[in-house]
């Protein structure tokens, strides 16, 4: 078994009940364990993208690629390495007003990791942080350290390719001029 890497899976669909756990079924027949998951519509009408992240070694998130592809519905996976794709995480920090505003650090920690305060009220308050999952968990660690977080909920991975196309589209592009020029071939029997 090679060395292992963050991988993040892209795999565009069609909208289709069950198909996500017929997805993460290929994971867990691998034993392999789903970082963060991340499932939208994507920028094209009728097709869904999943985001994945898992820790593997590159043969095996290959093999995985290929079985994702054999689903029916699946119309394209492809897996990434870091330096392929532009991604962020979003998180929320739910934090006790009276402590929050007792501790002058905190605001000054708030600023130093570019976040925001969004909701403010007697009771709490509510912070979000997009970034980076390192910096939304050191964040995370220097408020808890402050002994005012109430509630905290960070989102799976949302990535694009930072290619200058994107290869569904190609995908899809190809199967339209092929359906078209089978129509056509059928039309001049």
């Amino acid at each position: 078994m090679g060395e292992k890497t963050l991988y993040t899976l892209i795999v565009h669909s069609e909208n289709i009940a069950g198909l996500l756990n017929q997805i993460t079924a290929v994971f867990t027949r691998r034993q392999i364990n789903i970082e963060s998951l991340n499932v939208s519509a994507s920028s094209i009408k009728g097709v869904h993208k999943y985001t994945i992240t898992a820790w593997t070694d590159k043969d095996t998130i290959e093999k995985v690629v290929k079985q994702i592809e054999k689903k029916i519905d699946v119309l394209q996976a492809h897996y990434f390495t870091d330096d392929e794709i532009y991604f962020h995480e979003i998180a929320l920090y739910k934090v006790s007003s009276p402590e929050f505003q007792a501790n002058p650090e905190a605001s000054r920690i708030i600023r130093r990791y570019n976040a925001r305060i969004v909701e403010v009220n007697p009771v709490f308050a509510i912070v979000e942080k997009n970034g980076m999952s390192e910096e939304i968990t050191a964040l995370y660690s220097e408020l808890r350290r402050l002994n005012c977080v109430l509630q905290f909920v960070r989102s799976g991975r949302v990535a694009i390719t930072t290619s200058c196309f994107e290869r569904v589209n190609e995908f899809l592009a190809d199967r339209e001029t092929r359906y078209n020029q089978s129509k056509k071939q059928q039309e001049d029997e």
